[in-house]
């Protein structure tokens, strides 16, 4: 089946994304996804996350994320990167 493969993706995401609960529920929505990473806020108001998992779950995790009061998404850079072979969970960085 095509299109199920894991892959990582590094994303810099801009908008309303900052002070709104993003990364908490980016980690929430991660964990019921199955979505393994790390998110993180940047000096210039953007989000910066690493996601792998497959392109859907990717896209979920974003949607419900998307979904959140506040939350609004503008813009998304997108970037395939190395799959990280052994890593768990995903977790807020500061």
């Amino acid at each position: 089946m095509e299109g199920t493969g894991k892959i990582r993706q590094h994303l810099r995401i801009s908008g309303s994304v900052q002070g709104v609960g993003f990364r908490y529920r980016a980690q929430q929505a991660a964990g019921m996804l199955g979505v393994t990473g790390w998110v993180k806020n940047n000096w210039d108001d953007t989000v910066e996350m690493e996601a792998q998992g497959s392109r859907e779950q990717i896209d979920d995790l974003l949607t419900m994320v998307n979904r959140g009061t506040y939350v609004e998404i503008e813009r998304i850079d997108r970037k395939n990167i190395p799959l990280e072979e052994h890593e768990t969970g995903f977790r807020v960085r500061d």
